[in-house]
């Protein structure tokens, strides 16, 4: 019977990824059918009250730029559903990962769709924590572990720099509404603070996007499962910051200091991540170097802001993300298949993975885009069309660095298809065999559509890729722009250069052993670089947090009590002296002799505790102080308070004695520098006190809350006595509270009591 159930128990697990991809399928077909009405000009929002007092609603707003977003992530979020399935097939914790999947996915359409600042900061964080989760999944692995941390701390410390960003975009602005904020771009501009706005708003982009000098943490990434690498890494969470940018651009890109920074950045970036890609031996950090380069281009497109550029930047968006999530899904096959990811340790995998070697084969044509046939070629066309056109004599520049990134993605591209596949078959640590369908579906799917695209623009009548692409980088650009997408446009100078790149690609591919020995001197400089600035930066967190613990929490009660004391004194006595106003105005009548004796019974009794070397005598003493305390309630026309504090303190004398009487004497008392110093300590905190009620005392405002209770104790809560009313009822929780301090308090002398030792124990020693 357990064997049948056993048997009935692991295929509903084998197919729970084609189960739970039904929901991001169902998505992308909604999403699906909103292109015709997006791409003819009809954007749909929708606003849901949240905090109305700070203009703040969970607004949405759906156009090409947020559709063509949806669509990647519902599509590719569907195959990598289908994928986890059969990667992480038999795993304790794959409903887990499902269900942090599954958030990612919901936080990542509500980065894209959001059109409130302070929503679209919510989500955004959401995607942070998400993608924490998932990175650690395999959280046993101390890699996995820091990989996480570092992701969160470096997208988490930039996203707070976002909202600091953010808040004062809509104060400048006034309004929290991105779709709103376009038509206030030049005011905002103006403002002041735009400096720091943009400062702001870009450390939060460019950390999320890996952008330099924050790229370390994606490849570092690599230490999660396959398919998070898939979809975080190449189409979905690197491109919120990505997206933030585009979204942003026709709000505060109207200044040289936006096109300038992200123009710099995205091209260091780019340049940087391909140089580094090449050198890697593991699969996945080949790619992962290689997205860090395809985000900086996409960044560097943004920052020229021409209709060249921005049309550029949605195609090779879109272009990126299907043959990155293919190559990334393909190396997790490779891995998963044969336990090596290292391409020095792998060949001849093409005769036994023929349908993944496919997939790669066609991911990577689209990836160098040296062939017509595939949406690659498109896309690095009109990376060099724009370039070629970029203001500002910049064009020679950016069009060299383009060319020479490129070259460089087609030697990764050499590394990640050849390498593995190709040549004879090298032994791993196991034997190598096809993936299962559920593995190789996604990189089919994704890199088929790489030459189905293309198809579709140069056959299908009336294509809505095309308007879809006008609407996205309309969005952008905030003009009427035109985009015609042409496989062939005859013998220019972007078709002359995007042959030089094969060539040069091919060159440096071939060379690549001569040049990676050139360059290894160049590697040991690099790790003074970024990273080893956070690892600094970390360590010095955690020797700072060691010295705040050992010196704040060093385990003695006194000296929190002490350091409590004293920053209450001194945060209240600087209100005092730089906000107060003191007109020495003191309402009431002269003393009277009995409110200086009572006074004077309170001073001695809280001398003879400080003085006494008994406990049973400073007990006493605290209770003469309690009892001059109530009968200044009693004088005071409030006999209630008094007869309730009379008891109060007799309760606690007796407890009090009941408890201490059986211990000794005190043993060890504090020295005299102890002593001066808590004597100090004391009376400045008695001086901040007086002075502080002589302060509200001199105040001539009526309280409104005195009112309040008279009228109201015998209304509404039927009784005539305020205070025991003001106690049961309108303070009845607090009330609740303090009754439940004392019992804990209770339980705790009543735990230390068990704890004392017993008479033998004392009699033998």
């Amino acid at each position: 019977m357990n064997k049948d159930m056993h048997t009935a128990h692991f295929p509903v697990k084998n197919y729970s990824g084609w189960l739970l991809a039904l929901i991001p399928l169902g998505l992308t077909i909604y999403f699906a059918s909103l292109v015709p009405g997006v791409a003819s000009g009809r954007p749909i929002s929708a606003s849901f009250s949240w905090v109305p007092s700070l203009n703040i609603d969970l607004s949405f707003y759906v156009d090409g730029l947020s559709l063509i977003l949806a669509l990647l992530i519902c599509g590719i979020g569907t195959l990598v559903m289908i994928y986890a399935g059969g990667y992480l097939t038999g795993d304790k914790l794959l409903n887990r990962f499902y269900l942090y999947l599954l958030a990612f996915m919901g936080a990542m359409l509500g980065v894209v769709m959001a059109d409130n600042l302070i929503g679209l900061f919510v989500f955004w964080e959401l995607t942070s924590l998400t993608s924490y989760l998932l990175i650690g999944y395999k959280h046993n692995k101390p890699e996995a572990r820091q990989s996480a941390l570092q992701a969160l701390l470096v997208t988490g410390a930039g996203g707070l720099a976002m909202l600091a960003g953010l808040v004062l975009l809509g104060d400048a602005g006034g309004t929290l509404k991105i779709s709103e904020l376009i038509s206030q771009a030049v005011k905002i501009s103006a403002d002041p603070r735009y400096p720091l706005i943009l400062s702001l708003i870009l450390l939060g982009a460019l950390t999320k996007s890996a952008q330099f000098p924050f790229h370390f943490w994606l490849p570092n990434a690599m230490a999660a499962p396959a398919p998070v690498s898939a979809y975080l890494h190449s189409a979905t969470m690197v491109k919120a910051g990505v997206y933030l940018l585009a979204r942003l651009d026709p709000v505060l890109g109207v200044t040289p200091a936006w096109q300038a920074s992200l123009t710099a950045v995205g091209m260091l970036t780019m340049l940087l991540g391909a140089y580094l890609a090449w050198q890697q031996n593991d699969l996945k950090r080949i790619l992962a170097y290689s997205t860090v380069s395809a985000l900086g281009t996409l960044v560097m497109l943004i920052g020229l802001g021409t209709p060249a550029a921005l049309k550029a930047a949605v195609v090779f968006l879109v272009v990126h993300s299907l043959y990155k999530g293919a190559l990334f899904m393909a190396a997790g096959s490779v891995d998963h298949e044969t336990g090596q990811r290292d391409v020095t340790q792998l060949g001849g995998l093409y005769r036994r993975m023929p349908v993944t070697f496919t997939a790669v084969l066609l991911a990577t044509l689209s990836m160098i885009g040296a062939l017509p046939l595939f949406i690659g070629y498109i896309g690095k066309k009109l990376i060099y069309e724009a370039t070629l056109s970029a203001p500002g004599g910049v064009a020679t520049l950016l069009t060299g660095a383009a060319l020479l990134a490129n070259a460089l993605t087609i030697v990764v591209a050499g590394l990640v298809a050849y390498r593995p596949f190709g040549g004879p078959l090298r032994s791993p640590s196991k034997s190598p065999h096809e993936a299962p369908a559920s593995m190789w579906l996604g990189p089919v799917v994704l890199a088929a559509l790489g030459m189905l695209l293309v198809l579709v623009v140069e056959l299908v009548p009336n294509e809505p890729l095309e308007p879809l692409i006008v609407s996205a980088a309309q969005a952008m650009y905030n003009d009427p722009v035109k985009v015609k997408l042409a496989v062939w446009s005859g013998f220019n100078l972007a078709f002359g250069l995007s042959m030089g790149t094969l060539a040069l690609g091919a060159a440096l591919y071939f060379l690549r052993e001569r040049l990676a020995r050139l360059a290894k001197p160049l590697l040991q400089v690099s790790r003074l670089g970024p990273e080893n600035g956070y690892s600094q930066a970390l360590n010095g967190l955690f020797r700072l947090s060691d010295l705040l613990t050992g010196f704040l929490q060093n385990g003695y009660l006194r000296y929190y009590i002490l350091t409590t004391v004293l920053a209450t004194t001194g945060l209240v006595s600087y209100t005092l002296v730089a906000r107060a106003r003191w007109d020495g105005y003191l309402p009431g009548a002269p003393l009277r002799i009995y409110e200086l004796v009572l006074a004077g019974l309170i001073l001695g009794g809280a001398l003879m505790v400080i003085v006494s070397k008994s406990r049973l005598a400073a007990v006493v003493a605290l209770g003469v102080v309690g009892y001059s305390v109530s009968l200044i309630y009693i004088l005071f026309n409030a006999p209630d308070l008094g007869m309730t504090q009379m008891a109060i303190e007799t309760l606690g004398v007796i407890l009090l004695v009941l408890i201490l009487y059986r211990l000794p004497r005190f043993s060890m008392l504090s020295g005299p520098a102890p002593r001066w110093r808590d004597a100090v300590v004391a009376i400045a905190a008695g001086a901040m006190m007086f002075i502080l009620v002589l302060a509200i005392a001199s105040l001539h405002t009526l309280s409104a809350v005195t009112p309040f209770y008279a009228e109201n104790s015998l209304l509404a809560a039927k009784g005539r006595n305020v205070v025991n009313v003001i106690l049961v009822d309108f303070r009845g929780l607090d009330t609740l509270g303090e009754i439940i301090v004392l019992a804990v308090a209770a339980i705790g002398v009543f735990a230390l009591l068990k704890l004392r030792p017993d008479d033998r124990e004392r009699k033998a020693k």
